[in-house]
Parts: C-alpha cells; sequence; structure tokens
C-alpha cells in the first residue's frame, strides 16, 4: 500500500509539461511533487520510440528513488511511446499515469458521435495512439490529426500571444485535415499557453480541450478513489532538469506561472 504523504512524480522532455505540474498543484495543494524536466534531450516530439522508451525508464527510476506514490508522465509523447513499458517496468512500487487516456476518457463521455481534432507533436500523430484508443470507444466518434511540429519550439522560445505565433497558428488550423471539427484536442502540454489563440481562431466555434486540466481532474479522482490524499501535507515543489541553463530557468515562469528553482540533476552523466 502506497503512503498518502509520498510525493507526485511528474516528468516531461522539458518544459511543457509544467502546465500539467501547475494544474495538479493548484488541483491538489497539499501533495508534495517533484518534477523532472529531460532538458537535455528535448524534444521528444521527433525522436524515436526506443530513445523516448529508454530515456523514460531512466527518468522513473530517478522517481521511484524519491518514493514516489505515483508517476505521470506528464508528455504526450512519452505517454503515446513508454507508457505500457514504464508501467510494466514500475510494476507495484508506484502508479503511472499518462496524459492521453483521461482525455480519451472525457471524450467517451462528451462527444459521441462527433468530429473530433487533435493537433501535437509528429511523434504524438504519427503513433494512432488516439486514434486507436478513440475507435475502440465504438462510439462513433470522427477523430481528425493533425502534426503541429513548429508549435512546441515557437512556445518554447517564447512566441505567443504575438503576431509571429499568430501566423504559424492559423496556417495549421486552416488546414482541411481539421476541416468540420467539433472539438480540439490540444494534444502537447506545451499547448495551454497558445489555447486563447486557437479559441480566437475559431471564435468559440470549436471546444477547445485543455489537457492538462482534463489530466489533473483524473489525477485526483484516483488519488480520492485509493485513499491517498495528502491532507496535510506542506506542499512541497521540486524541479529537476537534466541540464541546466539560466534561459530555461527564466523560461519555466511562464509555463509554471511563478518563479522556481530548477536544480540541474546529471541523470545522463
Amino acid at each position: 500500500m502506497f503512503d498518502s504523504s509520498a510525493p507526485i512524480g511528474i516528468f516531461d522532455s522539458g518544459i511543457g509539461g509544467m502546465t500539467v505540474a501547475s494544474a495538479v498543484t493548484r488541483l491538489l495543494p497539499n501533495e508534495n511533487t517533484i518534477y523532472f524536466g529531460d532538458t537535455a534531450h528535448l524534444p521528444y516530439g521527433d525522436k524515436s520510440t526506443a530513445s523516448i522508451q529508454a530515456y523514460s525508464i531512466k527518468i522513473c527510476n530517478m522517481l521511484l528513488q524519491q518514493n514516489c506514490k505515483l508517476i505521470l508522465i506528464a508528455c504526450n509523447s512519452a505517454s503515446a511511446a513508454a507508457f505500457e513499458l514504464v508501467r510494466e517496468y514500475v510494476g507495484s512500487k508506484a502508479k503511472v499515469l499518462n496524459v492521453i487516456d483521461p482525455v480519451v476518457d472525457y471524450i467517451k463521455e462528451h462527444y459521441d458521435g462527433k468530429t473530433v481534432g487533435l493537433i501535437g507533436t509528429k511523434q504524438t500523430v504519427l503513433s494512432n495512439v488516439y486514434k486507436k484508443k478513440v475507435d475502440a470507444l465504438d462510439k462513433n466518434i470522427h477523430l481528425k490529426s493533425l502534426a503541429t511540429p513548429l508549435l512546441a519550439p515557437m512556445i518554447e522560445e517564447g512566441f505567443f500571444d504575438n503576431n509571429i505565433s499568430e501566423s504559424i497558428i492559423d496556417s495549421y488550423l486552416s488546414d482541411p485535415a481539421l476541416e468540420g471539427i467539433e472539438a480540439l484536442i490540444l494534444g502537447c502540454t506545451h499547448y495551454p499557453l497558445i489555447k486563447n489563440q486557437i479559441c480566437k481562431y475559431y471564435e468559440n466555434d470549436v471546444e477547445i480541450l485543455d489537457t492538462s486540466e482534463i489530466v489533473a481532474h483524473s489525477l485526483r479522482a484516483w488519488l480520492e478513489q485509493h485513499y491517498l490524499v495528502n491532507e496535510k501535507g506542506t506542499g512541497k515543489r521540486q524541479f529537476y532538469v537534466s541540464d541546466y541553463t539560466l534561459s530555461f530557468e527564466q523560461s519555466t515562469n511562464i509555463f509554471f506561472g511563478q518563479k522556481i528553482q530548477l536544480e540541474h540533476y546529471p541523470l545522463w552523466e
């Protein structure tokens, strides 16, 4: 049985997963969290499945050493490529969650018989993991997917809420592949930062699914179901990166919404 006071481990290829971490800490302020950003290998979106699996296993080792009760793969690319392997590897030592299944569950409840769009990295879209899971629901949901590889690096460089990002976003969303959608899955943890621009493009005619919020609610539901919510915790936050730069630390403010201190954890040395 897990200890409710044990921390929640969250990892991503870099900074994008902080949108999920931020949503989790807002929803569960007493939980102690450990975030690991594998900045030495970002982005995962253009890496091979085998590489992502190797990175994910090594990061999980580190989080297990910290006695995490739950490990959240806060990256769509890693969720698509490594979830099953990580879950098997971790076994009964911790619960493992991904950022894809909660979104598929949400679609199942709200979009029976509708057309839903998905934007994400090449790894996420080409893996077809969303399509396979949505088709398996047998809910007559038509999923239309589009790889949008420029969006994550654009956001990492601070290009959002400006003319440059608007031009790139409009170019992607006007692609015929997304024609006729009634909702859009933001299939990358970076994308909540451009949610307002995406809403503006669709003029609120398409529901934009902020996966960070959906995932945070799913995580809380699991903790409640298993009586593992840390009611008396101090809400301690620890942030580690595999490769430290000052510019990266400064940009974390954008993703997490407040100034945080990163600790260099040289996992690959």
